[in-house]
């Protein structure tokens, strides 16, 4: 199994960098995992409803282009499906059981396309609460660790 997480937006501030980068490094003996950086559309300042269905749909099609043939998309959203860290070790177990390669999706300011809503196998929403993008890659990929830590009796998940 790998994991790729095909997200918009390039420029990260530097405590996100350290923070995704710490994780990639842990989470890398237990499954192979990859941020993928996808450019975000170009925004005015008196953008129009259409425009940003437009801009939706531009970074829309870069994630399904990113997407690899063998890949289970999954869409991160608000209201998506919540799991506790418990229940994604077991996800993800059974994602490993089943030899499957993930790609999750982190949409841009907008939220990501009707094409990746319904390109996506499932949605998952990691908290109620709308998060700032760059945080959600941080949460991310901390609870992506996590889950591993359960499923390989590692100490991190009880400290």
């Amino acid at each position: 199994m790998k994991i790729r997480i095909l997200t918009i937006g390039q420029k990260m501030p530097a405590w996100v960098l350290t923070g995704v980068d710490d994780y990639l490094k842990r989470i890398q003996p237990f499954v192979q995992t990859q941020f993928v950086e996808l450019p975000m559309a170009k925004r005015g300042k008196n953008d129009s409803d259409a425009d940003i269905l437009k801009y939706c749909q531009t970074e829309g099609e870069s994630i399904l282009a990113a997407l690899k043939s063998n890949e289970t998309l999954i869409a991160l959203e608000v209201g998506g499906r919540e799991l506790s860290t418990e229940k994604l070790a077991d996800t993800m177990q059974q994602w490993m059981l089943d030899g499957q390669d993930i790609a999750l999706a982190i949409g841009g300011p907008d939220g990501l396309s009707d094409a990746v809503h319904q390109a996506a196998k499932w949605h998952w929403s990691l908290s109620k609460l709308t998060l700032p993008h760059p945080l959600v890659r941080v949460m991310l990929i901390e609870q992506l660790y996590r889950a591993m830590s359960i499923n390989h009796n590692h100490p991190y998940h009880r400290a």
